[in-house]
């Protein structure tokens, strides 16, 4: 599924019009990203939860080559599955 067919079915599951739910699918896109800006979670009860985590800094290897490389620190957004959703899936 992608972004316009997201819309589509958010549209019709809550009977408003498409660009009613293209503004409501950005704005929730934007809280999710401030949120992760911030470093803080977001949690959606049954559905799972988004945090920041961050990547202590490691020594890899070049596949082609062998050689050891620094790969630095650096945060990365995590998404824990809810009970619900985990449930569904399975």
């Amino acid at each position: 599924m992608n972004k316009n067919e997201l819309i589509t079915h958010i549209a019709e599951a809550s009977d408003i019009s498409k660009e009613e739910a293209s503004r409501a699918l950005d704005g929730f896109i934007s809280a999710v990203t401030d949120t992760m800006e911030k470093g803080d979670s977001l949690t959606l009860t049954g559905f799972g939860t988004f945090s920041v985590s961050e990547r202590a800094a490691r020594v890899g290897r070049n596949p082609q080559t062998g050689n050891a490389i620094n790969i630095p620190a650096k945060k990365v957004v995590k998404f824990k599955v809810g009970k619900n959703l985990a449930d569904i899936v399975m």
